[in-house]
């Protein structure tokens, strides 16, 4: 019931001429009304200011997600939509990749206090001088995939040899680009937009992807697998570890409870996704449909799917999200003997957190 329905039902019960009360007690009965009024009112208000005191509290923290919204985020969307991250004193507030910026570049200007980077670029940024530090290692392998056309004769890698390569732009491309290097590949790079459009167009005869987005895009756009060749990255070797969650260094000093909480609530948020994969799904919808991206429940089950073997099953303790030393160390040399560091930074422990 509305405040001006209330006092309508106060006036018309004080004023509607019902003997003694009115004509004799009008004055109390003017008295009695204000008095109920306020009475009405005042408990939602305090309620309001109950509700919003722990509010005062919590720690404000941005977090800059590596693409679109979609699967490959849903624990992040299911913690916040719970109230993980309020229970764990965190207000989270969590950004999708932007057209303009990019997750590191959104870090080191401090746009945001965290960010889901791959370690390639994490050891790129790094030795150009920027203190970043690993706080959570989610993906501990490579999902990065090279697909071709059986139809254009690309059956082995050596195949792609003077192909048109679709190859993302920026930090994505850092490990594909570690492939082409390794095995001597001379492609001709044509820049690859966030749709598979292009491959399915001939505009080039492989394309860059990842096996839970790229690749099953092209097999609901009616292509049967049988259709496509698929290199795997991880099997010839380069295999870098994906989604970490980033900070700088100072950040990380001076908010560091508040990661750490922000971490563990993570957590709950993955495990509940996955106890609940049709619920983290109606989530990763509704802010695909707030992003006017395209929705689909079919790709996006698929997605998180891959993300759960990805992620492998949680140990008796949860899942070990600290990142492994010698992973820094072979990621970290394989830049660096393919040209794409000057040289392992002296200060490469400080990645991750000890």
């Amino acid at each position: 019931m509305s405040v001006l329905q209330m006092r309508r039902v106060v006036e018309r019960w004080s004023w509607s001429g019902r003997g003694v009360l009115s004509d004799r007690f009008g004055r109390s009965a003017r008295s009695w009304s204000l008095t109920a009024l306020i009475l009405l009112i005042a408990p939602p208000i305090w309620a309001e200011a109950e509700s919003s005191a722990p509010a005062a509290t919590l720690t404000p923290l941005r977090l800059m997600l590596a693409w679109q919204p979609q699967a490959q985020f849903a624990g992040y969307y299911v913690a916040q939509a719970r109230g993980f991250y309020r229970e764990a004193g965190i207000e989270a507030c969590l950004l999708s990749l932007g057209h303009a910026r990019s997750p590191r570049a959104a870090l080191e200007t401090g746009e945001v206090d965290l960010a889901v980077l791959w370690l390639s670029t994490a050891i790129e940024a790094r030795a150009e001088g920027v203190p970043l530090i690993n706080v959570a290692q989610l993906f501990q392998r490579s999902s990065v995939v090279l697909i071709a056309r059986s139809s254009s004769n690309v059956h082995r890698l050596s195949d792609l040899d003077g192909r048109r390569v679709g190859v993302w732009r920026n930090d994505p491309a850092l490990p594909v680009e570690a492939l082409l290097r390794t095995r001597g590949l001379e492609v001709k790079r044509v820049p690859q937009s966030q749709t598979v459009n292009l491959f399915l167009r001939g505009g080039v005869e492989a394309m860059s992807g990842m096996l839970y987005n790229e690749y099953h895009l092209l097999i609901n756009a009616g292509l049967e697998p049988e259709a496509l060749t698929v290199f795997r990255l991880s099997e010839y070797g380069i295999d870098f570890p994906e989604d970490g969650l980033y900070a700088l260094e100072q950040t990380q000093r001076e908010k560091s409870a508040a990661i750490t909480a922000f971490v563990a609530a993570t957590k709950r948020g993955w495990e509940q996704a996955f106890a609940d994969p049709e619920g983290a799904l109606d989530l990763v919808l509704q802010h695909q449909r707030a992003a006017r991206v395209p929705a689909n429940r079919i790709h996006q089950r698929w997605m998180l799917e891959q993300i759960r073997a990805v992620m492998g099953e949680p140990g008796e303790h949860g899942w070990d999200w600290r990142l492994r030393p010698k992973d820094v160390e072979r990621v970290g040399e394989a830049l660096q003997n393919l040209g794409m560091i000057d040289a392992m930074p002296a200060d490469i422990e400080r990645l991750g957190v000890q």
